[in-house]
């Protein structure tokens, strides 16, 4: 598809600097752009790298100027990035019907214009969304409810009774609604809590690859509309996350943790169990939180503290070696002092 970039600044929004006929056929970074490619620019050092380069347009917010090349001046070029890539770079579309190979349970509610593709299992009971798309191997468990415009990418596994909403999106190998890790000790061995509840996610969530989120022992485990989970993440049974989270890679959650709205969980961090973790709530990567969070409060560190108060226990802790010396030195005068005849 080719867009002028006078267009393409109509949709953004945004301000043309220089010739606005100029066809843009594609988008690519700085140092792979070529001729027709349009490319964008956050800072100085990266505008002088797009400038420099091949590419036809920058998009830019900001002063920016450039004897050589158009702009197109929006309000913030990393949004106007994500808004424009689609143009060029359309989703895949999968055509309606479903595979010979699939099993598909009499019960189950398809809607015709719906992606089953091949090997999938689906359950009795199921109901299936305008458009969604099963790309392969999925199993689906019965009377799981699945919205429209969904995506399901291979392998995927939905145990029963999981309710995903509209435009989700799920990543190869994840498995949503496997049985929460519920046990009691009784005469010597450990028995198994039944996990009876489901799982419930909202609209707008992508759920990245080879993550696990277990069903509820009683009530629903929540993702909640527009959060957004990274690969090889784990949530607990009747785990609670508001409205649009971010969630980084190789994070785990215990159970019955209830999130707020907004919050940010960076990488290798583990929540403990039934904490309450406010809104807008950011978490470092690989802290442990071991209490609640209030909203608005930054943690880091293992066990996580507010960011001020971490800080100036990592300084303390590089200052240690130092005071070690200083202790031996204080100690060896120590010595001295006592052992002088008196």
């Amino acid at each position: 598809m080719t867009y002028t970039a006078a267009q393409l600044a109509e949709k953004l929004h945004g301000e043309v600097i220089g010739d606005g006929s100029v066809p843009i056929t594609g988008f690519s970074s700085a140092e792979r752009a070529r001729p027709g490619d349009l490319t964008f620019a956050e800072k100085d050092t990266f505008f002088a790298a797009a400038e420099a380069s091949a590419a036809s347009a920058i998009l830019v917010a900001g002063p920016f100027t450039s004897a050589t090349k158009v702009l197109i001046r929006v309000p913030n070029a990393r949004v106007a990035a994500a808004v424009v890539l689609p143009l060029f770079f359309p989703p895949a579309l999968h055509a309606s019907g479903i595979h010979p190979s699939a099993s598909i349970e009499p019960s189950a509610r398809i809607d015709p214009t719906a992606h089953v593709g091949p090997g999938c299992v689906i359950g009795p009971g199921v109901v299936i969304g305008a458009r969604t798309a099963l790309l392969g191997g999925n199993h689906i468990g019965a009377s799981t409810r699945i919205g429209d415009d969904c995506c399901l990418f291979p392998n995927v596994v939905l145990y029963h009774g999981v309710e995903i909403g509209h435009r989700v999106a799920i990543h190869a190998g994840t498995v949503i609604g496997s049985d929460g890790y519920g046990y009691v000790f009784d005469r010597g061995r450990h028995r198994k809590i039944l996990q009876v509840g489901s799982v419930t996610i909202g609209d707008d969530v992508e759920i990245g690859a080879n993550c696990a989120i277990d069903r509820a022992a009683l009530g629903a485990t929540v993702i909640g509309t527009g959060t957004k989970i990274d690969n090889l993440v784990h949530v607990a049974h009747n785990v609670v996350f508001g409205q649009h989270c971010l969630i980084m890679g190789q994070c785990g959650f215990a159970g019955s943790s209830q999130f707020g709205d907004y919050c940010v969980i960076a990488s290798q961090t583990g929540v403990s169990g039934h904490l309450t973790i406010g809104s807008q709530v950011t978490i470092g990567g690989k802290s442990g939180v071991t209490r609640d969070v209030p909203a608005q409060e930054t943690v880091l560190g293992f066990p996580a503290v507010p960011a001020a108060q971490a800080k100036r226990q990592w300084i303390a802790i590089q200052k240690l070696p130092d005071l070690i010396v200083r202790l031996r030195e204080l100690e060896q005068q120590v010595a001295t002092l006592t052992a002088r005849p008196s």
